[in-house]
């Protein structure tokens, strides 16, 4: 603890972001290049070091936070590297896309605004890149077993980085033509520049890791032929079966899902197209949900150039401050949160018939309607009360000539055929089932993250993949000095 009484002489303070005015007319991360950096070891200070840490917990990886911001607050970075890097394969990605469960957490977050983990965490990663504490460590010697994983996301990289390391042969197969999953084609730019996904990628070649894009294991080859070719099998391909929006309407064209709009986006960012064929620009947009992949959606059309783009969240709107009666700490509380999209919205006003920052809460969907050509053009709703009930004589109208359902997913997406050729168990609620070694109905085949956990946290998707490789390394091996930071049947805490 280099200074005991950080956390009573300094306040919090966040990487700043570059003005709203400025960031739009890009695809840059929002933040100030370099800014994190002069407020960041100072910020390390306010961490209490405290008895209990909490934050170890709220953390699925069990990052050891109080050790790696006493090594900042020293400036330590090397030190820091290793203890960060000690739980974290990509604290890189999760400093820049975690929701940060451990601020909630936080001891100090009781009375105080808590310790900023999340921008120290990314400000250590980054510091490793540039001083060169991130080399390659490939393994002293192979061990002759070799492993198949379907799905390059944060459970596939992570799970195949822990394999390559314990000296395992790993494949990584990719549907897609590039890597990283929705970490590539779901993510937008501006949260996350592609190169720090490339950067690691290099990192894993080097250490040994195989990749196949532009595979679809079902499809293009088999997955009984797949699994005959390897020792062992790990399923991570998440949770990609989008929710739909039955209601009237929904066949018109111009209503499209999430997951059509943002990789398209993504594609313009990496040179193949030259502007998106569902771009938002000069048009009315209405995004169908309230969580982060809609919020993407918004940041995404804002910088398309929409005429208009609004936010509609079925839940109320929540308090800015935690409810210690429903959602006590350290519990991560469904507080007011203003996102970078959020901010942009309102400082734009690009929702002017919306609440300030472009989001309509407590708003359900009743039906759509379209011109003659059939082609939407505005969409019904109508306010909700805590139990989705419709209000009497809240029912309005917004125009819309592009709709994204950001709706969320309920499970892997069956249509290639690899759950239906290995004849995998599946649970009621679409997810692929797994027994206490992460290991499914069919011999040596191992599933992780998404696929059985269901829609998670980008934390969570590393945990899972650092467990199923300790899993998957002991049933190689008999025996694993592999981490496990989590169990299949292991979730948050709640209340």
């Amino acid at each position: 603890m280099a200074d005991p009484k950080g956390f009573m002489t300094t306040p919090r303070e966040e990487w700043p972001r570059r003005p709203v005015e400025e960031r739009v007319r890009d695809w840059d991360e929002v933040y100030v290049p370099g800014a994190l950096l002069p407020i960041v070891t100072k910020q390390a200070d306010r961490c209490m070091d405290c008895g209990v840490p909490f934050c170890h917990d709220a953390c699925p990886l069990g990052n050891l936070i109080p050790e790696w911001n006493d090594l900042v607050s020293r400036e330590d970075w090397r030190a820091a590297s290793d203890r960060l890097h000690a739980t974290n394969n990509f604290p890189e990605f999760t400093g820049r896309l975690c929701p940060a469960p451990c601020e909630a957490g936080c001891v100090l977050a009781i009375n105080q605004p808590a310790v900023t983990i999340k921008n120290v965490e990314v400000a250590i990663a980054d510091r490793a890149w540039t001083d060169g504490f991130a080399p390659p460590r490939p393994p002293d010697r192979l061990s002759g077993r070799t492993v198949a994983v379907i799905g390059s996301g944060p459970t596939g990289l992570a799970a195949a980085q822990q394999l390559t390391r314990a000296g395992h042969t790993v494949a990584v197969y990719e549907r897609d033509d590039r890597l990283g999953g929705l970490m590539r084609y779901g993510i937008p730019e501006f949260k996350m520049e592609k190169r720090h996904l490339e950067r690691r990628l290099e990192q894993m070649r080097a250490e040994g890791t195989k990749f196949r894009t532009s595979t679809t294991v079902g499809r293009d080859i088999g997955a009984a032929e797949l699994r005959a070719r390897y020792d062992a099998v790990v399923i991570a391909t998440g949770a990609t079966a989008w929710r739909e929006l039955d209601v009237p309407g929904r066949e018109l064209t111009g209503i499209h899902q999430a997951m059509e709009y943002l990789p398209l986006a993504n594609r313009v960012c990496e040179g193949d197209l030259a502007a998106s064929p569902l771009s938002a620009a000069g048009k009315h947009v209405v995004i169908v949900g309230g969580g982060d992949t809609g919020a993407d959606c918004l940041g995404t059309a804002v910088r398309e150039g929409a005429a208009s783009v609004t936010q509609l969240d079925i839940y109320a709107q929540p308090e800015a401050e935690r409810d210690e009666d429903a959602e006590p700490w350290p519990t991560y509380p469904k507080i007011y949160r203003l996102s970078a999209a959020h901010e942009e919205a309102r400082d734009l006003e690009t929702a002017p018939s919306a609440h300030a920052d472009a989001r309509l809460f407590a708003a359900s969907t009743l039906h759509f309607e379209g011109d003659g050509d059939g082609h939407v053009r505005s969409l019904h709703l109508v306010e909700v009360d805590a139990r989705r009930r419709p209000l009497d004589g809240s029912g309005r109208s917004l125009p819309a000539d592009l709709v994204l359902l950001a709706l969320g997913f309920s499970g892997p997406d069956r249509a290639d055929g690899l759950i239906d050729q290995l004849g995998l168990a599946m649970a009621p609620r679409g997810t692929v089932t797994r027994d206490a070694d992460f290991a499914t109905s069919a011999r040596g085949v191992f599933v992780a993250g998404d696929a059985a956990r269901g829609q998670s946290l980008i934390v969570w998707a590393i945990a899972e993949g650092r467990a199923v490789a300790a899993a998957v390394d002991r049933y190689l091996t008999g025996s694993s000095q592999l981490p496990a930071p989590i169990g299949p049947y292991d979730r948050p805490m709640t209340v």
